[in-house]
């Protein structure tokens, strides 16, 4: 059926060509390709930003004598009322009207009239939704930004409570080598540092615009792009017409900053799982973050944290979707890209979500420093500094000091005790050139205070990462 044939009648019954859709559509193949051709559902988010450029639109075609100066303030005033209509509930989003750029047109036509007609001069909606994407991302750039400082500051709260309190420190989750809480915070601490550099990188980045790129090839009126890039706050216009309608890198590198900030939330969630557990015990959440069992009523469970470890796979896959959607189109503009925005819209809701439960949970939990402490110290956590001990004092090359001292753990192991507990004697058998200050290095508190090295877990290092955090965060 051509499009001039096919029937209009939404009254109509249903049609062969969408039966198997039921009573869903209640006309034929126009009433399907007005569902998968709409976005208005889901780009009205981007209304602040649409009427936002449009405002710098119609201003600069005045500047330019392109729009008389009357029909650039009764679109100003237009724009306003329609913004106000939206925020206010008053506004009536329409699927017939397709997008938000029409839907906003549409309206400020009929508040003002002929005018209305005016403000489309010199664009496209190829460039529009363009300068609408990106402002709206380079917005939830900055509420990344914002949120990861705030979270960053609940981490260094924590660090600056515990900065000496050991706790063991673990590779393959077992017991390593003690470190401290502080320490073990300040890790994340630098995580979410790069987290946010990255954010604020690919926001440089994205910071110029594509607005006056029109359709494709630019435009024949003479417009002044580098006046409504500065009113909107970007830094220049962009430079090629073809690439501007076309790109989508900066919600891509949105998308890309978003998942490995995520997969960081999702690393300190499970070991907020794993540390709340009753065999572990390493922290305490409060109910504000926990829930109950319906049947097993001592159960006090971390589901906050589970949830946001879910969560995260929404923003993977985001990424991946959008770069599906991407990878295959020739320049410029193809329908294809309307799929951009879904997808980024609820990774960016995600990621603010992950971000401000992450920072609750930090400001909440309680560290069980006795517990730490205690778990500190099993598992051999000092083998190293018993190694190490052997190269600094006895002269032993690292390798068979390695070998001394797993030959000393495994025989504590067969007496169910730690190292320091193992006699002199028992020690001289395994290597006569031990003696009694080898003790001295035994202990968890002896272990954490020798870390000294620039970034170690000693103590007096934390502190000076904790002060130069502080400093850099205000």
């Amino acid at each position: 059926m051509s499009a001039d044939d096919t029937p209009h009648s939404t009254a109509q019954a249903p049609t062969s060509a969408n039966a198997m859709w039921g009573g869903r559509f209640a006309s034929g193949p126009d009433a399907i390709m007005q569902a998968i051709n709409a976005s208005i559902g889901f780009d009205q988010r981007l209304y602040a930003q649409d009427i936002a450029g449009s405002r710098a639109h119609a201003a600069m075609l005045a500047a330019q004598g392109i729009l008389s100066s009357s029909d650039a303030e009764a679109i100003r005033e237009g724009l306003l009322t329609v913004l106000s209509e939206i925020e206010t509930g008053a506004f009536e989003f329409r699927v017939d009207q397709e997008d938000i750029h029409m839907a906003v047109e549409s309206r400020l036509t009929q508040i003002i009239g002929e005018a209305g007609k005016r403000l489309h001069t010199g664009r496209s909606r190829n460039d529009q939704v363009a300068v609408d994407f990106r402002l709206w991302v380079r917005d939830q750039c900055d509420a990344a930004i914002a949120g990861l400082t705030a979270l960053m500051r609940a981490f260094v709260v924590q660090a600056e409570a515990g900065a000496d309190w050991i706790m063991p420190g673990f590779t393959h989750l077992q017991t390593a080598q003690p470190v401290t809480w502080g320490h073990h915070m300040m890790a994340y601490v630098e995580m979410l540092a790069r987290d946010r550099s990255r954010f604020e990188d690919a926001r440089r980045r994205m910071n110029e615009c594509p607005l006056g790129a029109a359709a494709l090839a630019g435009t024949g009126f003479p417009i002044d792009r580098h006046m409504t890039a500065a009113e909107l706050g970007f830094d220049r216009p962009t430079a090629n017409s073809l690439d501007s309608v076309s790109d989508r890198d900066f919600a891509l590198e949105f998308l890309s900053a978003a998942s490995i900030c995520a997969m960081h939330l999702s690393r300190f969630a499970e070991e907020l799982v794993i540390w709340s557990s009753a065999q572990f015990r390493f922290v305490r959440l409060s109910d504000k973050w926990t829930t109950g069992s319906s049947i097993m009523p001592q159960k006090k469970n971390p589901d906050a944290a589970e949830l946001l470890r879910a969560k995260i796979g929404r923003i993977l896959g985001a990424q991946v979707a959008l770069l599906t959607v991407m990878k295959g189109l020739p320049l410029t503009y193809s329908k294809d890209m309307q799929e951009d925005k879904e997808q980024v819209f609820d990774a960016a809701d995600t990621l603010m979500l992950g971000l401000a439960a992450m920072t609750g949970m930090v400001s909440d939990m309680q560290a069980q420093v006795d517990t730490l402490r205690a778990a500190a110290t099993s598992g051999f956590s000092t083998a190293t500094d018993l190694a190490d001990w052997l190269v600094r004092e006895l002269g032993l090359p690292f390798r068979e000091a390695h070998h001394v001292t797993g030959t000393l753990v495994a025989m504590a192991e067969r007496k169910g005790c730690d190292l320091p507990e193992l006699t002199m004697g028992e020690m001289h058998s395994v290597h006569p050139g031990i003696n009694q200050s080898v003790y001295s290095v035994l202990g968890v508190e002896n272990s954490v205070n020798s870390r000294q090295s620039y970034g170690g877990t000693s103590p007096v290092q934390v502190k000076a990462q904790i002060s130069r955090w502080k400093a850099l965060l205000g």
